[in-house]
C-alpha cells in the first residue's frame, strides 16, 4: 500500500452532498543550528564588528537601528537565495529568548527552541523545557493522521558522542525525547511501510499496475498529479539508493571520519526534505520538525560545492574571524535548502487547487542569534506559507519591541490553526502583524 494525495476530481464525487472540504492546515519547522553570522543575514549590520567568542550567553548589540514595525524586505548576502520566493516569505527580526543559566548554551538553545515551559518553572530539569510546541499543536490539527508527529534530523553520524540536548528538537514532556529519524531509508519504510530494500526495490511499479482503474475516474489535471506523484517517490528511492553505494563504497576506504562525513550534504537534506514534503502532502502527517544539523557537534560533514573536504560548523562558528567567508557561505548553503523546500511544497497543489505551501506554517529559525557570542536575543526567524489564509501574505520584514519572546511567534502560530490558547510559555501577546 503507498498513501496518496487527495484529487480534485475524487473529491467532488464524495463531498458533492456536504460541499468538499478545505485542505488541511499544517505545521512545519526547518531548524537551522549554531545560529548565523549577522553582518551577512540581517539587514543594516554589514559594517558591524566581527565578534570574538564567548563562552557563555549575552546579549550584543546589533549593528542596526531597527524601528519597530513592517519594512520592505532587503536581500543581505545570505538571504539573497529567498528572492525569487519574496512573496512567500516573511522575515522577522527583533525576537528574543531568555537564557537560563546553568545549563549548555547550544544544548538549551536547541532542546527549548520549542519548549512550553518559562524559564525557571521546572525542577525535574537543568533545562527549562516541558512539552513542545509541535506535540501541542499536534493535539488540535493531527486528527487521526498515521504520525501525529514526524521528526527528522540531518545528522547522519553515527558517533553520538554528545548529550540528547544537543541533536533533538522535540519533546513529549520534560526528559522524554521525540527521537529524530536521521536514515533516509529507515523514514521511507516508516512513512510507506516497506520492509526489505531488494523485496519492495520498484514499489511505485507494483503500486502502479494496481492504480489503472483509480486512473479512469481521476480528471486530466488528477491524472497528471497522479504521475507527478509517483515520479517524485521514484527519484526519491533513486536518491537514496545512489546515497547507499556512496556509503558502501566509503566505508570500503581508511578515513579518518565516519562514511557518513563524506556523503553529500546538499543531497542529503534535499532527499530528507522531499520525503517530509511527501508525508504533509498525502497526509500522514501534518506537523514535522527537521534539523538540518546538530547544535555543538564536532565532527565535520562534507558540504558539496561550498567546501573542498569537511568542515565542523561548531568549531569554525567559534572563530568567526578566521573562518568569516566560510560561515557566510554555510549560512548561505542552509537557506538554499530551505529555498528548496518552500519551492517544493508550492508546486504540491491541494484538491481545491491551493497549494501544499498555502496551507501550510513553515518557520525557518536557530536557537542562536551568532555563533560566536552565543546570544539569545535577535533570532534569525523567516515564517513561509499562510497557514490555510490564517497568515497575511509575505513580501515583508516585521521588526518586533525590544525584549519580544520567542513564545509570541508560537502563540500566534498556534492561533492562526485554529487553537484557543490564551497564552503560551513566556509569551506577552500574539503578533498581529503576522495575521489576515
Amino acid at each position: 500500500m503507498l498513501s496518496l494525495p487527495g484529487f480534485e476530481s475524487l473529491a467532488t464525487v464524495a463531498g458533492a452532498a456536504a460541499g468538499a472540504s478545505k485542505p488541511a492546515q499544517r505545521l512545519a519547522i526547518f531548524y537551522v543550528p549554531i545560529g548565523v553570522v549577522r553582518r551577512a543575514f540581517f539587514p543594516g549590520e554589514s559594517d558591524a564588528a566581527i565578534p570574538k567568542f564567548t563562552s557563555n550567553q549575552e546579549e550584543i548589540p546589533t549593528g542596526a537601528n531597527y524601528r519597530p514595525g513592517i519594512h520592505p524586505l532587503e536581500f543581505t548576502p545570505t538571504l539573497e537565495p529567498l528572492k525569487p520566493i519574496r512573496d512567500k516569505v516573511t522575515f522577522l527580526t527583533g525576537m528574543d529568548r531568555t537564557y537560563q543559566h546553568g545549563t549548555d548554551v547550544h544544548a538549551q538553545c536547541g532542546s527549548c527552541f520549542l519548549s512550553s515551559a518559562p524559564p525557571n518553572t521546572i525542577t525535574t530539569s537543568a533545562y527549562p523545557l516541558d512539552r513542545t510546541f509541535d506535540h501541542i499543536v499536534a493535539d488540535e490539527i493531527g486528527g487521526t493522521t498515521p504520525f501525529r508527529t514526524l521528526e527528522i534530523s540531518c545528522n547522519s553520524h553515527k558517533d553520538n558522542l554528545e548529550s540528547i540536548y544537543f541533536d533533538n528538537l522535540s519533546w513529549y514532556g520534560t526528559g522524554h525525547v521525540a527521537p529524530s529519524i536521521r536514515d533516509p531509508r529507515k523514514l521511507y519504510r516508516r512513512l510507506f511501510g516497506t520492509k526489505e530494500i531488494r523485496a519492495y526495490r520498484n514499489i511505485t511499479d507494483l503500486v502502479l499496475e494496481d492504480a489503472h482503474s483509480l486512473q479512469r475516474e481521476l480528471g486530466s489535471a488528477d491524472r497528471e498529479k497522479f504521475e507527478e506523484y509517483f515520479d517524485s517517490i521514484r527519484t526519491i528511492e533513486q536518491q537514496m539508493d545512489k546515497l547507499e553505494g556512496m556509503t558502501d563504497e566509503l566505508s570500503k576506504v581508511r578515513i579518518e571520519e565516519p562514511p557518513e562525513a563524506h556523503l553529500p550534504r546538499g543531497e542529503y537534506i534535499r532527499l530528507m526534505c522531499d520525503l517530509m514534503v511527501a508525508a504533509l502532502q498525502t497526509g500522514l502527517t501534518r506537523v514535522t520538525t527537521f534539523m538540518v544539523g546538530p547544535e555543538r557537534w564536532n565532527t565535520p560533514f562534507t558540504y558539496e560545492g561550498v567546501f573542498d573536504g569537511p568542515r565542523s560548523h561548531h568549531l569554525m562558528s567559534h572563530n568567526q574571524d578566521k573562518y568569516l567567508d566560510d560561515l557566510i557561505k554555510l549560512d548561505h548553503f542552509h537557506m538554499e535548502q530551505f529555498v528548496h523546500l518552500v519551492r517544493r511544497m508550492e508546486a504540491i497543489k491541494e484538491a481545491d487547487g491551493s497549494s501544499l505551501l498555502d496551507n501550510t506554517i513553515l518557520t525557518y529559525g536557530s536557537g542562536l542569534g551568532d555563533g560566536a557570542t552565543h546570544q539569545y536575543s535577535d533570532l534569525p526567524i523567516i515564517v513561509a506559507g499562510r497557514g490555510g489564509g490564517k497568515l497575511a501574505p509575505g513580501g515583508r520584514r516585521i521588526h518586533r519591541p525590544e525584549g519580544d519572546p520567542l513564545a509570541n511567534l508560537w502563540l500566534t502560530q498556534a492561533r492562526a490553526l485554529g487553537m484557543k490558547m490564551e497564552r503560551f510559555a513566556d509569551s506577552t501577546g500574539e503578533i498581529s502583524a503576522l495575521l489576515t
